[in-house]
């Protein structure tokens, strides 16, 4: 293959370096800043940055006494669950009729649902806010967060599990019915199994924006803080490698979580496989008798 590329163009091999080089770098440029991240974690210094004045692990063992620390982190966790729930509840949802309905002009609906992740969260902070306390007369707090932040991440869903469904072939679902299955246990044995890696990767995408989101949360959350908001307050006063501590311990988690998805993903694939094979196996000895 290299000879063919070499015998078409002579400098294959030097574009091919470039190219090479150039990936290399847009990973560095990508990592590095969380490659820092852990290691100053370990600093025994008090300042965040380098030269590094040691190397210790108690900014590890300070989170678990760290009071402000986990009740921030506490709190970004409840509103992460329900507006990952809430999202992917709502965002399944309404794919269905955006895909399956007879809706003209589906692009521009497209567009008017993704209105959200177009406009500056800014805008969106401030207009939940006025219409929870001037309309709803409802004072900022972790619910409105909740509310916010499902506003937020619902659009993301939907784009998600409506291109499963749109690549789901209709067909299984027709020779269903035509086996007997009514409407809900079509939904339920054939769409949903067919589609559900895309929910979960829509539920995946709805907890990362909510764990980062920090624009529209600090208009509407009150006195409550989400970690992100507790990170900035603490800008003011100097952040310590505990929060790069905590920061490590959050991203360990992350892949862990993305780690037991796509294990579990995997799992369920491989005993459809097995469940697949028996009944082949199963079939010609039923026949026999």
């Amino acid at each position: 293959m290299s000879d063919d590329l070499q015998a078409v163009n002579p400098r294959a091999r030097l574009f091919r370096i470039i190219l090479s080089v150039y990936g290399i770098g847009i990973y560095i440029f990508l990592f590095a800043p969380i490659a820092v991240l852990i290691l100053l974690s370990f600093n025994s210094s008090t300042v965040v940055g380098f030269p590094m004045a040691g190397f210790t692990t108690d900014w590890y063992a300070r989170l678990s006494h760290d009071a402000i620390i986990l009740d921030a982190l506490e709190k970004s966790l409840i509103v992460a669950f329900w507006v990952t729930v809430l999202a992917t509840l709502i965002g399944t949802a309404a794919a269905f009729p955006l895909v399956r309905a007879n809706i003209k002009n589906r692009g521009a609906m497209r567009v008017f649902i993704t209105l959200p992740i177009m406009m500056p969260g800014l805008l969106i902070g401030v207009a939940i806010l006025v219409l929870a306390t001037n309309v709803l007369h409802i004072q900022p707090s972790l619910r409105v967060a909740i509310i916010g932040q499902t506003v937020l991440a619902t659009p993301f869903v939907i784009l998600v599990v409506s291109s499963r469904l749109e690549a789901l072939d209709r067909n299984l679902e027709r020779a269903a019915a035509d086996l007997g299955a009514g409407p809900l246990q079509r939904l339920l044995f054939v769409v949903l199994p067919l589609i559900y890696p895309g929910i979960i990767a829509a539920a995946l995408i709805a907890l990362t924006l909510s764990l980062d989101e920090f624009i529209v949360t600090n208009f509407i959350i009150g006195a409550d803080q989400t970690l992100p908001i507790y990170i900035y307050n603490q800008l003011k006063f100097g952040i310590t490698p505990e929060v790069n501590a905590l920061a490590t311990l959050m991203l360990l988690g992350t892949l862990a979580v993305a780690g037991l998805t796509f294990g579990a993903l995997r799992l369920v694939k491989v005993l459809t496989s097995v469940t697949k094979i028996t009944n082949r196996l199963e079939e010609p000895a039923s026949a026999e008798v």
